[in-house]
């Protein structure tokens, strides 16, 4: 009888050659908002540092795009989280939080911020527990507004900020 376990989930830095595959990833999770593919590849390029791609026999299950602010250097902005649905139900959102998070480009980041529609349940509940797991705060409010940002055509979307006790960053 043979065993056919399944392989190994790893996470790595993206590469540009990544930009394709991160895009059909991206739409293939719905109600992710697709951006171009062209978005996708300047993001596996330019922004690899604070990027985790997760692979598994050699096809990528898991995507988090991320970026430190500019003009805030102790903070992380997720901008998407995009799990497989071949991937999905083993925490493995949590787990590329937690790999990008402990990278050395992230040892100054005291916050998290992301964006999140309020009907978003698995985005609330992924940094949620991301939250507990750091002993983190986390607030929300409403940011980039259904009337006043998208004229009505998308739906409000919340800053949510995750707050990380400093003891605990430097241990990570």
């Amino acid at each position: 009888m043979t065993s056919h376990k399944p392989a190994a989930i790893t996470f790595r830095k993206p590469v540009r050659e990544d930009g394709a595959a991160i895009w059909d990833l991206i739409r293939a999770c719905k109600p992710l908002d697709e951006n171009s593919m062209y978005c996708n590849l300047l993001q596996a390029d330019h922004f690899r540092d604070t990027c985790v791609v997760a692979e598994r026999g050699g096809e990528i299950v898991g995507w988090i795009s991320a970026y430190v602010l500019p003009q805030d250097a102790d903070t992380l902005f997720v901008w998407q989280v995009a799990v497989s649905e071949t991937a999905r139900g083993a925490g493995l959102g949590g787990r590329m939080l937690d790999a990008l998070l402990t990278r050395g480009e992230c040892r100054d980041v005291r916050r998290l911020k992301t964006t999140i529609t309020r009907d978003n349940d698995a985005s609330w509940g992924l940094f949620k527990k991301l939250a507990r797991r750091q002993g983190g705060l986390l607030d929300a409010e409403a940011h980039f507004t259904r009337d006043t940002h998208f004229q009505g055509k998308h739906a409000t979307e919340h800053m949510v900020t995750i707050t990380f006790p400093a003891a605990a960053r430097r241990a990570a």
